[in-house]
């Protein structure tokens, strides 16, 4: 596989750039678009090794929402993500009747860009501890959910991942969704676009900052991954600039690293209207996991609040 000259969680992104580079898709990476009125859905499956090796990424399924008008008050396209967001979840959860959710909301709370797992969390309708406290027309409407929000190493001093493992090990859910913060190489997907995905996930890999997987083998139990990107590697936006100018790419990525310097390898960029970008994706995930957990909750029946 050539260098790779910009930094994305995207498996889109990077199935996009490998697609343009050779001339068509990668082997052993099967591609799938549904296009709706204002989202389009494209599921990437890496089914062999080979294809795991060349796009960087495990093997299993990345289903990929794009909208443009997410980044606005858009109540039709809001509504269409978090329809097409719970249906997806309910294919990739495939839920029996009693069967235990525990949803993680990564990252730092106290920074805007790397805020949505936590703000997600407290959008999560936690059922787990009711148990059989329910009066008896409700029993069959929730499942047992639980949600943390462990915060990161920087401010806890424990690795996130052993703090998740001694709550699996402790409640033993059925399924884990952790919902992380992403980076990507376009702009244009910041807050536009939402990756599912069933092969974890590392905390912190797309910025640099790779913390322990989250996956299957690490905890046992299957990991459903929801990220949305937040920020962009600032080197990456040089380069594509100078990419577009006819600059080759080695040759692109030094001057953009060369411009940045000294602060190429950590610098990211997010859009300024961050705060508001963020209730509303954390709002509209809460509710589409919400919908898809629990067999009578509705999306519509959760409040506008998000929209």
């Amino acid at each position: 596989m050539k260098q790779v000259f910009f930094r994305t969680d995207l498996a889109i992104e990077m199935q996009q750039w490998m697609t343009e580079r050779d001339g068509q898709a990668p082997d052993g990476v099967k591609v799938r678009t549904k296009v709706g009125e204002f989202v389009q859905a494209t599921e990437v499956s890496i089914l062999t090794t080979q294809a795991e090796e060349a796009m960087g990424r495990k093997r299993g399924r990345y289903v990929t929402l794009e909208a443009p008008l997410l980044r606005q008050n858009h109540t039709e396209c809001l509504e269409e993500t978090g329809a097409l967001l719970e249906e997806v979840l309910q294919d990739f959860l495939a839920l029996e009747r009693r069967e235990t959710v525990l949803v993680v909301g990564l990252g730092n709370r106290f920074v805007t860009a790397d805020a949505l797992g936590p703000k997600v969390v407290e959008g999560i309708f936690v059922t787990r501890h009711l148990k059989d406290a329910l009066p008896p027309e409700l029993q069959g409407a929730v499942r047992p959910m639980a949600a943390i929000a462990p915060g990161v190493m920087g401010i806890t001093g424990i690795e996130t991942g052993e703090t998740i493992r001694g709550v699996v090990e402790k409640i033993r859910p059925s399924r884990i969704l952790v919902v992380d913060a992403l980076a990507a190489r376009k702009f244009s997907r910041v807050n536009a676009t939402i990756q599912i995905s069933d092969t974890g996930i590392c905390p912190g890999s797309g910025v640099g900052n790779r913390r322990m997987e989250l996956s299957r083998r690490t905890l046992g139990v299957p990991v459903i991954a929801i990220g949305v990107p937040t920020v962009v590697d600032a080197a990456t936006l040089v380069w594509d600039a100078l990419h577009l100018a006819g600059v080759k790419e080695g040759e692109g990525k030094e001057a953009a690293e060369e411009v940045l310097l000294p602060y190429a390898a950590d610098l990211f960029v997010t859009p300024k209207e961050m705060d508001a970008a963020l209730q509303r994706l954390s709002s509209t995930i809460a509710a589409a996991v919400n919908a898809a957990v629990h067999p009578k909750f509705r999306r519509q029946d959760q409040g506008r609040y998000f929209y």
